[in-house]
């Protein structure tokens, strides 16, 4: 099995100026570099990641960290974020946190242990001083942590201003905001927008919490609309909570869209598989999972960043529960 000498005998090279191009660590002219690929591929050499990690301090992980998988939004968000980090050489290591902060940080405890090169988060459970504190990069996803981390989310404000404004152009005058759980920014810039929507609007308005969870969704809208039958419009701040609230609809003989029109957030697949087919706010998951891969990957590598908030526009996906499919 060849080594990193064989490696440097081969190109014609030191194995200092072999070390720097496998380490991506200091100049190595772009004539070696083709040199060393040549060699490297003839010989089928393949690093030794173990004491490259012990001699660099790093490896090619990047942990991905996500509040429940069990939520679809975050398993399609998974997969942009390993594509992309796999045609740069890296690895997505994906953890699993069910929004408890002592395994957020057994998670990154654990991989900085293991020379981590930097971590992409989608919760915002822990202080601003326990990321700065990792000394690796750290981008947000989805949910802003602090104005000092790079972030990638959706117009969450502008979704939720479109998703109300379809509803009262659907007729609809009795509407119930499901909005997510209190103090979440993603839920609370969408609170914002759905207030900007129905504002002078003469129309009766409830606000209720439900969480981003289906079962739990449908427990909420099964006993609000119980008591409140006269609601005709449901904009759930989740497409989870919608299928909740869209369940319990047909368990208490309600007609979607005829009685009932519900509209939700996210754009997951999901959506299309629902009967009947759920209208929603669209993000554009997979480019946001795109978007903030190669802004991690650019900040391990030493490369300044031109943006550090990026905001992805949403768009209104119609579809079968606000009209006749």
């Amino acid at each position: 099995m060849a080594n990193i000498r064989d490696v440097a005998k081969e190109a014609g090279v030191s194995v200092a100026t072999v070390s720097r191009f496998l380490n991506k660590k200091g100049y190595v002219s772009a004539e070696a570099g083709e040199t060393i690929k040549v060699a490297i591929k003839q010989l089928n050499y393949t690093p030794n990641l173990v004491a490259r990690s012990l001699s660099t301090k790093q490896t090619n992980l990047i942990g991905l960290i996500v509040p429940d998988i069990m939520n679809p939004f975050f398993p399609e968000l998974a997969r942009a974020v390993e594509d992309i980090a796999l045609t740069y050489d890296y690895t997505v290591v994906l953890c699993n946190s069910d929004g408890d902060v002592e395994k957020e940080i057994r998670y990154i405890n654990t991989l900085k242990q293991n020379y981590v090169a930097g971590f992409i988060v989608t919760t915002n459970q822990l202080q601003l001083d326990h990321y700065q504190n990792l000394d690796v990069p750290v981008v947000a996803l989805d949910r802003t942590i602090d104005d000092e981390i790079p972030v990638v989310s959706s117009d969450n404000k502008e979704g939720a201003r479109l998703g109300t404004a379809h509803l009262l152009e659907q007729g609809c005058e009795h509407i119930v905001f499901m909005r997510g759980p209190d103090g979440l920014g993603p839920a609370d810039d969408r609170l914002a927008g759905y207030l900007e929507a129905i504002g002078g609007k003469k129309i009766t308005s409830h606000i209720i919490e439900s969480p981003f969870d289906f079962g739990k969704s449908e427990k909420v809208a099964m006993e609000f609309l119980q008591e409140h039958p006269e609601v005709d419009g449901v904009f759930a701040s989740s497409d989870v909570s919608a299928a909740g609230a869209l369940k319990a609809a047909h368990a208490l003989g309600l007609r979607v869209p005829d009685d009932l029109k519900i509209v939700g957030f996210d754009g997951i697949s999901l959506g299309e598989m629902l009967t009947p087919g759920l209208t929603t706010v669209a993000q554009d998951i997979y480019r946001m999972g795109a978007l903030v891969t190669r802004m991690l990957i650019k900040m391990i590598e030493g490369i300044a960043l031109e943006e550090r908030d990026i905001q992805v526009p949403v768009k209104l996906v119609k579809r079968g529960t606000t009209r006749s499919e």
